[in-house]
């Protein structure tokens, strides 16, 4: 595979080619170099709200497709695998509430933190049981109410954790709920990077959202780089919808209607005065890609108000431009283009990522 460079200076830096997003070798390297070494959003920790409580997840379905359960233990959360140390068969297949994980194909048995407990017809096995003979344990963190993992700790995700708690952390975010009337899932022809790369600038605003246009001040619209992701703020065009901030806070005085959180590769994190939208890209395919949209409320009376308004409406018109994007990427004639120093910065450093997670 051919590697891939940015230029580290925007203002001289060319796009990824046309050609990466073509490629099924490279998408096929992205799932195996960037979603196997990054952190991925589970869900909140209602998931496992009660002692002895379990409940199965995919990381990364169509993808890494790796099992995985959350555990709970006397309040201590664990994230660990659901394959079985014996034979590697599917432990648990759905959410239950049970004081030992026992496997059915054999009987091995383990705690809920993983540890091995007992095995039958083993008496006579030698050196047994070993380390391996434990379920992994896959690195977990939390923020408010929200639970991360990854295959495993080479991404210092607490530095992105600290971003979004310097920022939004005056919110009571353990106060935010979950409304599954409010979520939906979409599926988008495209390559999952271009969405991103679409989510990532402002710059389309005033050209594709009418609606959302005119609740923000798009003069004021600004891009904030932290490692392993970045921070859009929408600065409201009126005084209404917008945010509450404490003296204290480094934006008290500013007008916000919206704190856009992206984290690599592939999680966005949107702020409004009414709750949280939280936006997973997850790629199927080549030219297929599912977006979830997962909604959590702070205020009801505050819901579809400011530029937290009308978001199925931005999401179709989002759609409509990264398919016509993916569309464009088979051309013959276009291979590249150029980044706007002043308003795809966040597209830059997406790019940038990907090309050094790649050629690593």
């Amino acid at each position: 595979m051919k590697a891939f460079h940015i230029h580290p200076d925007i203002t001289q830096a060319e796009t990824l080619p046309s050609s990466f997003y073509r490629s099924k070798e490279v998408y096929e390297e992205l799932i195996d170099r960037v979603f196997a070494k990054t952190w991925q959003f589970v869900g909140d920790t209602g998931l496992v709200s009660l002692n002895q409580q379990i409940n199965p997840f995919t990381f990364l379905e169509f993808g890494l497709e790796e099992p995985m359960m959350l555990t709970n233990d006397n309040g201590s959360i664990s994230c660990i695998s659901n394959v079985c140390t014996h034979r590697g068969n599917i432990l648990c297949h759905d959410p239950c509430k049970m004081r030992q994980i026992t496997c059915a194909y054999h009987g091995r048995r383990f705690d809920l933190q993983g540890g091995f407990q007992h095995m039958p017809e083993f008496k006579e096995a030698k050196d047994f049981p070993r380390k391996g003979d434990n379920l992994h344990r896959f690195p977990l963190k939390q923020w408010g109410p929200w639970l991360f993992t990854a295959l495993e700790d080479s991404l210092d995700f607490q530095l992105v954790l600290d971003v979004m708690q310097r920022k939004v952390g005056f919110l009571p975010l353990n106060d935010f709920k979950e409304d599954k009337s409010r979520n939906k899932d979409y599926l988008v022809n495209t390559h999952w990077a271009l969405y991103c790369d679409n989510y990532l600038e402002g710059f389309h605003i005033p050209f594709v959202h009418d609606s959302l246009n005119a609740v923000l001040d798009y003069k004021k619209y600004e891009t904030q780089l932290y490692p392993y992701c970045n921070l859009q703020v929408g600065h409201a065009a009126g005084g209404e919808h917008v945010f509450d901030l404490p003296k204290d806070h480094e934006d008290y005085g500013q007008k916000i209607s919206a704190y856009y959180f992206w984290i690599f590769p592939n999680m966005m994190f949107n702020f409004y005065p009414w709750g949280c939208s939280i936006n997973i890209v997850k790629p199927i395919s080549l030219n297929r890609t599912k977006v979830s949209f997962i909604t959590y409320v702070l205020d009801e009376s505050k819901l579809d108000t400011g530029a937290g308004a009308a978001l199925d409406k931005v999401e179709r018109e989002d759609e409509f431009v990264v398919e016509g994007v993916f569309k464009g990427m088979s051309s013959r004639v276009y291979q590249t283009g150029r980044f706007s120093p002043k308003m795809e910065q966040g597209v830059h450093q997406f790019q940038g990522l990907l090309a050094q997670f790649l050629n690593s």
